[in-house]
Formats: structure tokens, C-alpha cells, sequence
């Protein structure tokens, strides 16, 4: 009927037609064909899998997430029996601790509810308090990197970049070192379910971890109020006294933070580095430049976003790409599209380490925008600035690198490397 509403009956090209199956080799190979394709479309086309419309375009996705009549939660403007029925389409039911902690958080809150759990965290993630933590950073690359040092080959992904963020975002919260590796596997588990292969042994898994991750950080919380410490966490307990979070708000916004950086950021420091492996002038011109560092990680998140896809709700009539919907209508934004759109970025499909402007949707845009993106970079520069200098030569060291399948997804599942200290 939706369908019907907005396209002249037989208009309709189908995303099929495109080449677009996020599950299938030849996408998570290289997804910017079918991306292209939609772009090219004079329709917004409809994904009937996910019940949403798909934007592609630059201006689309960019308008739609700076929209504030847009938002990533329908509770409190549909019916229950809408969510509910929203809720089983997605296999989001019957997971109380998923529902309680995960789908219901910072990220996916609206209005005033997101100001004040924002507000409350926001000031640990500004550029200048999280350049605070460079010492810290940069001391564990450097072990990490002498342990690596003598071998000849190795997984860039597994053996490195995977066990950066867990501990960075770990002790910037307040947990302790040996708990990261848990963290981690806690995180993947959960975010796993968002995808488009949901199934119900994902949910058994995601639901599980989600129960296992709150009593942890029930039993963190417990310490830190006998014990505060100079963390993150102890500083959320101050601002719990002070009535800005209830217990499940305070749980939720933990959990978050932990999971939120894990994933993109292993995905981004392996696409980052598979692409200045296939661009070997791009490297040298960093080592000899390495001023130019900060412009190239800003193009490695255009390049190959590692968080390709959110959606939005409508609560009210709107018009986008010269359509009308009608309230309710959700959209897909394809942040992976729109940062390749040739009407924003010349040559889009070029890796180019001195692009200007450069103003890609990688962390998003509007009161959503990404919490930890200057963490996330500080992390970028810290690394590939090390690995740069401290190499002559790194190496690919297989001939196909095989990327996650999924459409929110973007980053390389193992990443064989070889190289030679200066």
C-alpha cells in the first residue's frame, strides 16, 4: 500500500534488479556498484526484508539525519500494539535484558531523554579531554607492536588492531585490563543482532551476553561506589546522585560506550590499513609527510565507513527526495552511499590522502552524531603514526582479503601482513 502511495504502479526497480544482497560474497566484496546504482535511481527504493526505504544520495541521508521530526525510537509516538508488531517483524521480542539495556539507550533515544544522558557523557569525549589520553594510547601500541615485532606474518586484525579499543575504552571507563578481552567478546556478541541476518541462534547469543554484560556492570558499579577511582564510571556515579540517571539508564549508557567503540574501530584501523596497502604511493607520501596523517584517517572513514548503515523513524508526513510518506515511514541511511557520491566528492571511488573539504557522514550528523569520533581518531593517529615510523615496509601478505558480510558492517575479517622494522 506505502509502495503504491508513492510510485506510479510498474516504476518500481527492485533492489534485486541492483545486485544488492548484504549477505552475499559479491557485496561484502565491494558493495560501491550496487551503492552507485541506487544513487543513479530516480526512486527511493523500498527494502520490504527491513520494511524501509533505502537513501543513498549525499543530500538525502544528510537532510533525513539532521532532521529533528527523525528519530531512532518510536516509543512514545506509536501505538504499543505498532511496536509490538514492529518489535516481531525484526525478532526483537522476548529478549528482556536486549530490551531493557541495548534497545533502549543513548543511541537509540530522542528528544529531550537523549539531551540529558548526551549531556552527561559528553564532556569526557571532547577533543581536549580525550588527548588526555595519548600517553596511555600510545604506551600500549607500543607494547602490542614489540610483541609483534620479530614475526614475519601475522593477522593485522586478531593479533593488533582487535585488542586496542577494548582496553583503551576499558580503563577510560574504569574496568579493569583483564577484563577487556571479555568486553570485547560481550560487545561483538550483542552488536552482531543488529544486522540483517538476524536469527534466532543470534538472539539466543545476543541475549545472553546482554545478561551477562549487565551483571558485570552491576558488580563494577557496586565497587566503584565503595571505591570511586579517577574513571568515567565514578564520575556517571556522581551524576546518578544527582538524579541525571535512573539504574537502567546508568547500565544502558555504560554498555554502550563499551560496545559502540569495539567493533567500528577494529573494522576501520583494518580497511584503513588494507587501503594503504593497495595504495603503496599513499603510504610513502605519509611516511614522508606524516603531517598529512590526520587528513588521510579522515578519508580511510570516507573511503570504507566501518558503520555503513542506520535508519530513522518519521513522526509526521515528510517530504524527502521529492516524494511524499507519510508518518511512521522508516528510512535506511546508507552512509557508505552518500560518502561516495560524486556530487559531494570528486573522483569518489579514489583513495586520496590530501582530499579537501572532506566533510563525510562516517560519524553521522545531527544530535546523533558519533560520540567518540575524536577518540576514535586519536586512536587512528596513534597507530598508523607508529606503525609508519616505526616500518620501512608493511606488506600484504595473501592475495584476497575477505570483508564482513552485513549491511552495518564494513571492515575485513583477517588481514595477513608482513613487514620490516626501520
Amino acid at each position: 500500500m506505502l509502495r503504491a502511495q508513492i510510485h506510479k504502479a510498474g516504476s518500481m526497480t527492485s533492489l534485486a534488479d541492483l545486485g544488492f544482497d548484504p549477505l552475499s560474497t559479491a557485496f561484502s566484496t565491494d558493495p560501491y556498484p550496487v551503492y552507485r546504482a541506487l544513487r543513479e535511481q530516480e526512486e527511493i527504493l523500498y527494502f520490504e526484508e527491513q520494511d524501509m526505504w533505502l537513501l543513498s544520495r549525499y543530500d538525502d541521508v544528510s537532510a533525513v539525519a539532521t532532521d529533528p521530526t527523525m528519530v531512532r525510537s518510536l516509543v512514545g509516538i506509536s501505538p504499543a500494539e505498532e511496536l509490538a508488531k514492529r518489535q516481531r517483524l525484526n525478532n526483537w521480542h522476548d529478549m528482556p535484558y536486549h530490551e531493557r539495556f541495548v534497545q533502549f539507550s543513548l543511541l537509540d533515544s530522542d528528544g529531550e531523554v537523549h539531551r540529558r544522558l548526551r549531556k552527561q557523557v559528553f564532556g569526557a569525549f571532547t577533543g581536549r579531554s580525550v588527548e588526555t589520553l595519548e600517553p596511555m594510547v600510545q604506551t600500549f601500541v607500543d607494547g602490542l607492536i614489540d610483541e609483534l615485532a620479530d614475526r614475519s606474518e601475522f593477522d593485522f586484525i586478531e593479533d593488533f588492531a582487535a585488542h586496542i579499543p577494548g582496553y583503551v575504552i576499558g580503563k577510560f571507563l574504569g574496568a579493569p585490563t583483564e577484563d577487556c578481552r571479555q568486553l570485547r567478546r560481550w560487545s561483538e556478541q550483542v552488536v552482531r543482532f543488529f544486522d540483517v541476518d538476524r536469527n534466532d541462534e543470534k538472539k539466543v547469543i545476543a541475549e545472553t551476553a546482554t545478561r551477562e554484560f549487565y551483571q558485570y556492570l552491576v558488580d563494577l558499579k557496586v565497587e566503584r561506589e565503595k571505591r570511586p577511582k579517577d574513571d568515567l564510571i565514578s564520575t556517571m556515579l556522581e551524576q546518578q546522585r544527582a538524579g541525571q540517571y535512573s539504574d537502567d539508564e546508568f547500565i544502558s549508557t555504560c554498555m554502550l560506550i563499551l560496545m559502540a567503540g569495539h567493533g567500528s574501530t577494529i573494522d576501520v584501523l583494518g580497511s584503513g590499513m588494507h587501503t594503504l596497502l593497495k595504495n603503496p604511493d599513499a603510504m610513502k607520501r605519509l611516511r614522508n609527510q606524516p603531517e598529512m596523517l590526520p587528513d588521510a584517517i579522515q578519508e580511510m572513514f570516507r573511503f570504507e565507513s566501518p558503520l555503513p548503515f542506520f535508519h530513522r523513524h518519521a513522526t509526521q508526513d515528510t517530504d524527502v527526495g521529492g516524494n511524499r510518506y507519510p508518518a511512521g515511514t522508516t528510512f535506511g541511511l546508507l552512509y557508505g552511499a552518500a560518502n561516495r557520491d560524486p556530487s559531494h566528492f570528486d573522483d569518489p571511488d579514489t583513495f586520496r590522502i590530501d582530499r579537501q573539504p572532506n566533510r563525510h557522514l562516517a560519524f553521522g550528523r545531527g544530535p546523533h552524531l558519533c560520540l567518540g569520533n575524536h577518540l576514535a581518531r586519536l586512536n587512528m593517529k596513534i597507530i598508523f603514526s607508529t606503525l609508519l615510523r616505526r616500518f620501512n615496509e608493511i606488506e600484504l601478505a595473501e592475495d584476497a582479503v575477505v570483508y564482513k558480510r552485513g549491511l552495518s558492517v564494513r571492515g575485513p575479517k583477517r588481514l595477513s601482513v608482513g613487514w620490516r622494522a626501520a
